[in-house]
């Protein structure tokens, strides 16, 4: 069984998943390396010499991060609560979106999205330390990052040339406001009709005095100050055609220039995301109708507001994406749709929130407590159980049975 993907990690099997599971089982953490372990895997002289070798390393894994959370010290949710961050609500005027609602995207050149694009993670993905541009000059693997970038520069001019991928994306941006640890989305401007809630998830970790346990919730303006805030929702995905293409070069054995096309298709997923979060704050919802920011100002996020994922560190869990598709219309807007585990098809696709309050940051949720699982499945009509399978990687504690 071999386990890759942004949301996992070597920790997350080796404590989570190897004990549950008869065979063997590995973090692989991108798809250049799977076809190097399973041929490992597959050689009946050392296969079984391999996976021993894995799962004592995953033991040893296991034991440390048991010793690891053990040491950690949490808040109980509501001493985090307390010192949720501070803001001051009365003095804030929210600007009111230019365009309410639902909008469908579906007329986006690639090209407008290359100049968007982050190729760091391009090189992390074939195991290239390093940051673009300035990996491009390291005296160790400079050579090869030039030649990958060559390589990748040219298929997306092909499929940019040739309109290979195609690239929809819906937005919506609506009335919100948050109550405790929830975000309240109201069905129009009257706010007497709740379309959804966003049950939000605290950080419970001992922070360093003046440092606040954030919440979600905590950057739109609460239902007690007045104040009629907005948030706002996205999916765009590059994946569409994808598949096929990568599949084509699969069938000549070609399956470098596979692994390419999928990499490529990520790497156009997130500009697209960058290029959509960006024509919101300028002109969709309006906040920041001056910004200008250019490609290593929003790859290092100097932009006002943010847009965070569910199944990631400032909102863990993927049941979320759901109410969030549900919202938008997702599927039938833009044919990205969910797999029973929330898992979004084609894969090279994004979805998440948009929050717009100057004091809005990105954060990670980290360690939660029982006090705050119990909590939450509360909020969500789950029962804990579920809740703890969901948010396994995020526990501070063992569950029962």
């Amino acid at each position: 069984l071999m386990i890759g993907g942004a949301t996992t990690s070597q920790v997350h099997t080796a404590v989570k998943i190897a004990p549950e599971y008869s065979g063997p089982a590995l973090y692989v953490p991108d798809a250049s390396r799977a076809v190097t372990v399973a041929r490992r895997l597959l050689d009946p002289e050392r296969r079984w010499e391999y996976a021993d070798r894995i799962r004592s390393k995953y033991r040893e894994l296991h034991s440390e991060h048991t010793r690891k959370q053990s040491a950690k010290t949490l808040l109980s949710l509501e001493e985090a609560r307390a010192n949720r961050a501070v803001i001051d609500w009365p003095s804030y005027v929210p600007t009111a979106p230019h365009r309410s609602g639902i909008t469908v995207i579906d007329d986006t050149a690639l090209s407008e999205l290359v100049d968007y694009i982050d190729w760091t993670p391009l090189f992390q993905a074939w195991k290239l330390p390093g940051r673009y541009p300035d990996i491009l000059d390291y005296e160790h693997v400079g050579k090869e990052a030039r030649e990958l970038l060559g390589d990748a520069r040219k298929m997306l001019e092909r499929i940019v040339r040739e309109r290979l991928l195609r690239p929809k994306a819906v937005l919506g941006l609506f009335p919100a406001n948050s109550s405790g640890d929830d975000i309240v989305v109201y069905e129009d401007d009257s706010r007497s009709t709740v379309h959804v809630t966003l049950p939000c998830l605290r950080q419970q970790k001992q922070n360093r005095p003046g440092r606040a346990n954030n919440c979600l919730a905590d950057f739109v303006a609460p239902v007690a100050s007045g104040v009629g805030d907005y948030m706002g929702a996205f999916i765009v995905t590059a994946g569409h055609g994808a598949q096929d293409l990568a599949a084509a070069f699969e069938r000549t054995n070609d399956d470098y220039s596979a692994i390419m096309v999928k990499a490529l298709a990520d790497r156009l997923a997130e500009a697209f995301a960058e290029y959509l979060h960006s024509r919101v704050r300028r002109e969709l919802w309006g906040y920041a109708g001056n910004e200008q920011l250019d490609s290593a100002a929003l790859i290092n996020e100097q932009y006002r507001g943010i847009r965070p994922a569910p199944g990631y560190p400032a909102c863990p869990d993927h049941t979320e994406k759901r109410k969030l598709f549900d919202l938008l219309a997702g599927e039938s807007n833009t044919g990205v749709t969910l797999t029973e585990n929330y898992a979004m098809a084609p894969a090279a696709s994004v979805s998440g929130w948009y929050l717009g309050h100057p004091d809005s940051q990105y954060f990670g949720v980290g360690l939660i407590g029982r006090d705050q699982v119990e909590d939450y499945a509360g909020r969500k009509k789950m029962t804990v159980t579920e809740v703890e399978k969901w948010l396994a990687p995020y526990l501070s504690y063992e569950p029962e049975g």
